[in-house]
This record gives C-alpha cells, structure tokens and sequence, in this order.
C-alpha cells in the first residue's frame, strides 16, 4: 500500500524550511563547466561541490516537493504520486540535516548521503508513471484540456529537474573513482563515440524485442567509428535505445503477419561544427498526423497500458516504459538538458525519422525550471 503520510505529519519546521529554501534561485551549470571542473578532482575541488550541492540539491529538491502537493485533477493524491513526493521530503530532510561541510571527512558522509537520496529515487519514473496512469484510467472523459496541458508542464519540468539532480549526483560520485577509464570524468566521457553507444543501445534494443516478439528487425549504422566528443554516454544510450525500440515495435508489428522480409532500422551519425546529429529511420508505417503533436505527451501511448492487464503493477526495476506513454518526452527532456533537441517526422504509409540533435559546443547552461 502507498505510503499516505499527510502534510501534517511532517514537522512545522520541515514544511517552513521546505517553502524557505524552493523559494531560493538555482545555479545552473554546463557540460563544460562539469568536465573542466572535474579534470582535477582535488580534494579542494571535491570540498567546493560538496558545499555547492549542499545548498543547491536541496533548493532544486524543495522546489519539486512542493509542486507535488498541489497538482491538477487529485493526482497529487493518487498513492503513486504520494510515495514520490514522500521521497522527496524525507531527502530535503536528509540533506538539511547535514551539518556544514568543512573538511574532507564532512565531504565523504555527504557524498554517503547523497549516494543514498539517488538510489531513492531509482524509481521516481514509474511510480510517476503509474499515478499518472491512475489519474488516466479514472478521469479519461472528464479530464479538461487546461488540466491536461498544467500536468504535462508539471512533469517537463520535473523529469528534467529530475536529470539535473541525477547528473549532479552522478558527476560528484564519479569523481571519487579511484581508478577512473582513460578520458572520463565522472559521468562524462570527453572522448564518446556515438557510433559504439548507438550500437550498444541498438543491440539492447534489438534483445527486448526478441524477448518480446521473438525475433528484431537488424540496426544499420552509418558513421565514422572513429569520430569522438564530449558527452555523458549514459544519457545518449538512453535516448538511443528509446527511439530503437520505438522503430523495432512499429516494424515487427507491421511485418509480423507478412510473407515479407522486415525492413532494417537505419541510423545515420552526423559531424556538424555546432550539432552531432542521429537519425533514427524506420519503415514501421508511421504515425498519424493526428498523433504526431501527442507523441511527446505523457498521457498518450501507442503500445497497450500496462494498467489495462496488471492494476496492481508495482514499481519495481521490471517495470516496462512501454505503454505508459513517458519515452519520447523524457528522451527529448535528455536531449535538451545539454542544449540538444529531438525532433520526429512521420511519412504515415512508410515510416518515421527520429532526428536527435546533441549540442558539441558543451557550454549551454541547464535548462532549470
């Protein structure tokens, strides 16, 4: 059952801090600024992030915490949505509790804490899902256009404070590897090949759809092996595997009862001076025109809902994204995190094209919201 703690039950002082601190403005930082300032992991640099993340994690954290308690149509009381926002609070608390950090030993249980607030919240994107599912299935007709454009803002802003946090996280950790891979910083790989990531993510891709319909489309990969540059390989894995999953569905759907050979997914890698840019083609049929403006939507899916066959889904790691309608808009979230974008054209009849866009430049600031 879903944890139900009312407001009240958090102490007047921790609700008043909460308020107190989402009022205070964020600092943003760039991909630059992380793979710079970590090229050098001294211990007075690891004391400077220390003290900035103590400040700036629960700022970002207070703010999320409380536009939990106050969403549209009761989804801030659906027991999904409950549980987030109470990993929410008992973090700003963990974190508030913290003492000033002064010295190296003050730095290594900071870096215990937080370490434990992001395995918290290994779950966040599930259990979002699942009590925005339960406010679908109960509202459907009576869900009002405002409400549905208020909650799709909300949970932009969210799932990308939700990567800012991660990646904060994340990069500070890393930097306390003591035997890091050549040319990584924390979670940064100064030197990525997005042709090695694109097929890495290819081949996972293509395994869940064997799991799952017994057999894969093949991935063809177009691109210089050799071509590197900055970025966080984590994320690009993520967005790539998305969209290749996305293609490989449509594709085996559309084949499944055909005499014909499935058409293989195309992936194109592009050097621009300003962009790194990956195509993802597909001769899966394509998307509706109708469809294409909701396909980066929280509340519309092409695969079945999960909810439909499993209402007492938990939120486990064997939770699937599929039908819950949250890829494309986070991958896109992804994207734009470092000054990227995702764009998707549809030729309804034939397929659909999937343009990621991945900033090379490295300095645009995060996008906080």
């Amino acid at each position: 059952m879903a944890a139900k703690k009312a407001i009240e039950t958090f102490s007047k002082s921790l609700v008043e801090d909460v308020h107190k601190w989402g009022c205070f403005k964020q600092t943003g930082v760039s991909l630059r600024y992380m793979m710079e300032f970590g090229s050098n992991p001294s211990d007075k640099n690891l004391l400077i992030s220390a003290q900035f993340l103590h400040k700036e994690l629960a700022i970002r954290i207070a703010r999320r915490a409380i536009e939990l308690e106050n969403l549209p149509c009761g989804l801030s009381h659906k027991p999904a949505i409950l549980k987030v926002r109470d990993w929410y609070w008992d973090s700003f608390r963990d974190i508030r509790s913290f003492s000033e950090i002064k010295n190296m030993n003050d730095e290594k249980e900071f870096t215990e804490v937080i370490k434990a607030i992001k395995v918290r919240h290994n779950n966040v994107v599930p259990t979002m899902a699942l009590g925005v599912q339960q406010l679908k299935k109960d509202l459907n007709p009576k869900i009002y256009n405002d409400d549905i454009v208020e909650i799709h803002k909300f949970l932009d802003r969210f799932y990308m404070s939700r990567i800012g946090i991660r990646m904060l996280i994340g990069q500070h950790v890393e930097l306390h590897n003591p035997n890091p891979n050549p040319n990584v910083v924390g979670y940064i790989d100064t030197r990525m090949s997005p042709v090695e990531v694109a097929r890495n993510a290819s081949d996972d891709a293509r395994a869940i759809c064997c799991r799952e319909y017994g057999s894969a489309p093949d991935v063809h990969i177009y691109g210089d092996p050799d071509f590197t540059f900055p970025y966080v390989p984590a994320h690009l894995h993520l967005m790539v595997f998305e969209l290749v999953k996305n293609s490989l569905r449509a594709v085996e759907e559309r084949y499944m009862n055909s005499d014909k050979v499935s058409p293989p997914i195309r992936i194109i890698v592009a050097d621009g001076l300003e962009d790194v840019t990956i195509k993802i083609s597909d001769e899966g049929g394509g998307i509706p025109r109708s469809g294409l403006r909701k396909i980066f939507t929280y509340l519309y899916s092409t695969a079945r809902n999960p909810l439909d066959e499993h209402t007492d889904l938990g939120v486990g790691d064997n939770v699937t994204m599929a039908g819950y309608g949250f890829g494309l808009p986070i991958s896109r979230l992804y994207a734009r995190y470092f000054g990227g974008d995702l764009q998707i054209i549809s030729m309804e009849g034939y397929g659909t094209d999937a343009y990621l866009h991945l900033s090379r430049l490295g300095d645009s600031q995060e996008p906080l919201p």
